[in-house]
């Protein structure tokens, strides 16, 4: 059996360098770090370097004022995470092996002073064998980050940008740059035995008229001679199933159930998500377990259709759960911190189950950033949000077309090979997409499957994952973006945008009236934070005037900074923050209540409508967020939510 040792549960020490003096002489060998710029100070694990140097009151809260500018030194330094493994964890004889589940970005392994192996890439886990590397006692253990790439920002070339680490930590337009260093997801030692389940895959499904389920089961042991597999689904303590296969059999095609006496999970307000626990346990020859492996399944079936009146090569983005068409209801979700390594299961936590209060059904995990954590799609099964889940593709505004290398094509499809391999079995998952904003070079029409990127996305789940659905892109079709002019064409299919009121709310109104899209994955509209929130941060900044010409006012893009149309409109400056605060706020309101309510009065001709976007992850003056940084609904939140709470 692997026995598994949580490392975050050791003293971790972190020291910064200037680059590469680290390798000079035996410093490392020795223990002893003098020539390091800074010494060794506490770490949490998973955790970033940024938020150590910050606890150690070694960097400036990047929240406050212009702080952030203050950061970016950190890029620019090698940092080596330390920690002595335990000598009653080590066996001789036993082989053991070093499982990162979350390194960001690239850097190297060393046991005891020896290089085990290098590593590159955010987005995939990092496994490395250390057995030869470890002693009878005394080992350490150290993973060093050395640079990150200079520039993965919002602007720039996506058909350039081949470096496998989240985009948005380099700006966008609701975060400053903090490029995040650090082990972000979990990380462990493994002793190997003789055997061990090394994957395990399943696919549930249901037969909504019957209330019947299904699930498909595959996997691998590493010892094809070993004895047998034993798989279980429980539920309350209650065996539903319980059946035994050989090693080969399960290696080979596995095993697949029906007519499971199942409770159907649904989506959030429509019902309740019983959950159910798979479990694969190896025996040996004389039936002791040898290793096991658990995932939690929920059963429903999930279609799609085209929407009522569709031409018939339109998009199919109807979501059929269960028989019932469902209106796709929700927010663009993007990461809870630029520090996401700090990320708890309490902020989790807290803003699902806030937007599951507010009536969210689906949040559409934005392509900019990476995968989330376990914990993320966990409580999302719990509480009956769907998952949109993109690979890390985002568009760039100069050019917007994916890589089309072949270097680049296979690197992004062991990602996704990652992707589904490690979350496929969530009930709460519906939907992959090739990424963010993927455009021709005319930076109007979508990509298709005719670019090699995206159709070597789609054969992978097609590999992987056939059950489910694949969009090539978020927007998809014939165009991005939905015009009135061409309102009746069948142009829009899957849209984005607008993202702001133009001019006036009457002409706003007018645009909607005439909608003809068939989805829309982004729409938004800008309200500032409150006043509170806005000087909380403010630092040394004055919070006033509201507008382009003050440094605090665009830290972020200012895009979202309406000052102008405040003048236009009531023939006057702002006489106070909290005046424009409010002005801004019930724009904002007022803007998404009218869009939503035009989408979802038209369903089932319409099939959906995401606000771009959901939360706040820096205290942004003004965003297109409905939740803010403290995790509180804005007003448009609480507005939207009486409508998501309407039924159809």
């Amino acid at each position: 059996m692997t026995k598994t040792y949580d490392l975050s549960k050791l003293d971790w020490s972190l020291s910064g360098w200037t680059p590469y003096l680290w390798k000079i002489g035996k410093t490392l060998e020795i223990g002893a770090l003098p020539d390091a710029e800074i010494h060794p100070i506490p770490a949490k694990v998973p955790g970033s370097v940024q938020n150590a140097l910050k606890e150690s009151g070694l960097l400036p809260d990047w929240n406050v004022g212009l702080n952030y500018r203050q950061c970016e030194w950190v890029e620019h330094r090698h940092w080596i995470y330390e920690a002595s493994i335990p000598d009653g964890w080590i066996k001789a004889g036993k082989s053991y092996r070093l499982n990162c589940r979350g390194l960001d970005y690239c850097g190297r392994i060393m046991v005891n002073g020896q290089e085990v192996s290098t590593f590159c890439g955010s987005h995939i886990p990092h496994v490395f064998d250390i057995t030869p590397y470890i002693r009878d006692a005394n080992n350490v253990l150290r993973v060093i980050f050395e640079h990150s790439p200079s520039w993965l920002g919002q602007f720039g070339y996506t058909s350039k940008m081949t470096d496998w680490k989240p985009r948005f930590n380099y700006t966008w337009d609701w975060v400053p740059r903090l490029v995040q260093i650090g082990i972000w997801d979990s990380i462990c030692l493994e002793e190997i035995g003789g055997y061990e389940i090394e994957s395990l895959q399943c696919r549930a499904d249901a037969n909504p008229e019957k209330s019947i389920g299904s699930i498909a089961i595959s996997g691998r042991v590493s010892s094809p001679e070993a004895g047998r597999v034993r798989i279980s689904i429980t539920r309350n303590d209650v065996t539903l199933r319980r059946e035994e296969l050989s090693v080969s059999q399960f290696n080979g095609a596995g095993l697949s159930w029906d007519d499971l006496p199942v409770e159907l999970w649904w989506p959030n307000i429509l019902g309740e998500q019983p959950l159910y626990c798979l479990i694969c346990e190896l025996l040996d020859e004389n039936g002791a377990i040898m290793d096991t492996l658990a995932r939690r399944v929920g059963f429903r079936n999930v279609t799609w259709r085209q929407c009522e009146g569709a031409a018939e090569e339109s998009l199919a983005t109807l979501c059929v759960v269960n028989d019932r068409p469902v209106f796709l209801q929700g927010v663009n979700w993007t990461p809870v911190l630029p520090n996401f390594a700090d990320a708890t299961e309490e902020r989790y936590r807290k803003l699902l189950t806030l937007y599951r209060d507010l009536g969210v059904n689906i949040v559409r995990v934005w392509g900019g950033a990476s995968l989330e954590k376990e914990v993320f799609y966990d409580l999302c099964d719990e509480l009956g949000i769907m998952v949109w889940q993109e690979f890390p593709l985002s568009s760039s505004g100069v050019d917007n077309m994916p890589p089309d290398d072949q270097k680049a094509i296979d690197e992004m499809a062991e990602i996704a090979e990652s992707y589904i391999t490690r979350r496929g079995h969530h009930a709460s998952l519906v939907l992959w997409c090739g990424g963010n904003e993927l455009l021709e070079l005319n930076g109007i029409e979508p990509v298709d499957e005719n670019h090699p990127m995206l159709s070597r996305l789609r054969e992978m789940v097609d590999k992987f994952d056939p059950s489910r659905r694949f969009q090539h892109t978020s927007p998809c079709g014939p165009k991005f973006f939905a015009a009135q002019d061409e309102y009746g064409k069948n142009m829009h299919w899957d849209v984005h945008g607008p993202w702001q009121v133009d001019s006036d709310m009457k002409q706003w109104t007018n645009y909607w009236q005439g909608d003809d899209a068939l989805f829309r994955s982004e729409t938004g509209s800008p309200g500032t934070s409150s006043a509170e929130i806005i000087r909380k941060y403010a630092g040394e900044c004055d919070v006033m005037p509201a507008n382009a010409g003050n440094p605090l006012w665009r830290r972020t893009s200012t895009w979202w900074v309406e000052w102008h149309k405040f003048v236009s409109e009531l023939g006057r400056e702002p006489s106070s923050l909290e005046e424009y605060v409010d002005w801004s706020q019930e724009r904002q309101k007022q803007a998404l209540v009218t869009a939503l309510r035009s989408c979802k009065s038209r369903f089932p001709r319409c099939a959906g409508f995401l606000v771009w976007m959901g939360h706040d992850c820096f205290p942004c003056t003004a965003n297109t967020s409905i939740i803010d940084f403290n995790g509180d609904p804005k007003p448009a939140a609480l507005a939207l939510s009486e409508i998501w709470k309407e039924s159809v």
